[in-house]
């Protein structure tokens, strides 16, 4: 039989369908795939976090440390620039491990915490480093390499990101880094009822209220269109909270809507079992990051859900996008606005590239990614005493 998968979500984050976290819905898509006869995943999640957890794999509760204080994290950098462990960071991380001595011998996957992988015992178990973004940026190549010696991978979910990620590693590790893009409920997230002729064309942001994220420039292109045909619906929050006080950001976000009327939507942070819904109903999703997003969830999820989805060329999105999505220049508000004007013109060509996301979306299933996470793990897999993953 394989080795179990433990995933070490980023310590204080929810196990839970409450919360909007990228990583969880990533452990969770991955556990619902578990492929038959393999043995049941695990989660370390901390004992104060929500306890409506996924049921697809099984929680090794810990009491976590306190949270890093900015003091804490202050010293924490010092420490590095001296060559010494971070061991503020790597205290959060020791509570979540620190039951890993009674856990079967397994394949630990410390999500976005290198140094994290440091504190699994790799006599027991087999370390990996799962990055979700640029983690390393901080590190010199000796702190790097330091950290993740005993990782037997570094997964990375873009090519971006591993190009970015190895470049911080010193040589002798860039050949363990794979590649492991995320994927998709396709189950859950399907197309809604055909849109009705003549109906306004529905274009949809869901996502975190920060200027990284880029609605402001959904809104900007939706004012640059001044077309009472298209309909902007804006779904999030700053956090994963509906009720958190409203950043100045947000507060932009409003006064910009203000200017589309009844052409707009506004809506707060929606728990994760209502986005599918939402995504159906659109016909066309934006996702206009103005940072180097290595693997963002919403561009796989809108496809599958059968809208169109335009997103900036940047970081990992273009890989997402592949030739089932439309790519445009990131923070261009006029660039985006014509490629929402060209859809709402030509409503053949939309169906078609409705169908077309669909059918790219399909095929990263969650399913298909956990197959790929066995390969690119290959060895690491394997029963305990027969070795790790080469280097």
């Amino acid at each position: 039989m394989s080795r179990r998968l433990v995933h070490v979500i980023t310590p204080g984050d929810h196990y839970s369908p409450r919360t909007g976290s990228a990583i969880a819905t990533v452990v969770h898509g991955l556990s619902s795939a578990t492929p038959p006869g393999e043995p049941r995943p695990a989660v370390a999640v901390g004992r104060s976090t929500y306890p409506d957890r996924y049921d697809d794999a099984d929680a090794l509760e810990y009491d976590e440390a306190p949270p890093l204080g900015p003091r804490e994290r202050r010293a924490d950098a010092v420490r590095a620039r001296l060559g010494l462990p971070r061991t503020g960071t790597r205290g959060t991380y020791a509570a979540a491990l620190a039951g890993q001595g009674a856990w079967e011998p397994s394949v630990v996957l410390v999500h976005n915490g290198p140094q994290g992988v440091a504190l699994v015992d790799a006599a027991r178990h087999v370390p990996v480093l799962y990055a979700h973004n640029q983690l390393l940026r901080t590190y010199s190549q000796r702190e790097a390499g330091r950290a993740l010696e005993n990782a037997a991978a570094v997964v990375c979910v873009s090519d971006d990101l591993a190009q970015a990620t190895a470049d911080r590693l010193p040589p002798s590790l860039r050949g363990r880094v794979r590649v492991v893009r995320n994927g998709v409920d396709t189950a859950t997230l399907r197309p809604g009822p055909p849109r009705t002729p003549g109906a306004p064309l529905e274009v949809s942001f869901v996502g975190r209220m920060i200027p990284d994220k880029g609605a402001d420039v959904l809104l900007r292109a939706a004012l640059l269109l001044d077309r009472p045909d298209v309909h902007v619906t804006v779904v999030g929050s700053s956090g994963f909270s509906a009720t958190d006080p409203l950043t100045p950001f947000e507060t932009e976000v409003r006064a910009l809507a203000a200017g589309l009327g009844e052409r707009v939507t506004l809506s707060p942070f929606v728990p994760r079992a209502q986005v599918a819904a939402l995504l159906a109903a659109a016909d066309v999703v934006v996702v206009p990051s103005r940072w180097p997003d290595p693997c963002p969830l919403t561009v796989l999820e809108g496809m599958a859900a059968g809208a169109v989805v335009i997103g900036s060329a940047i970081g990992g999105i273009p890989e997402l996008l592949g030739d089932a999505g439309v790519p445009v220049r990131p923070d261009d508000p006029e660039a985006l606005a014509a490629a929402i004007a060209r859809l709402a013109d030509d409503p053949d060509a939309l169906a078609a590239a409705q169908a077309q996301a669909r059918a790219h979306a399909v095929a990263r299933d969650w399913t298909v990614v956990r197959r790929d996470l066995s390969q690119a793990l290959g060895p690491a897999l394997a029963p305990a005493g027969h070795g790790g993953l080469a280097g």
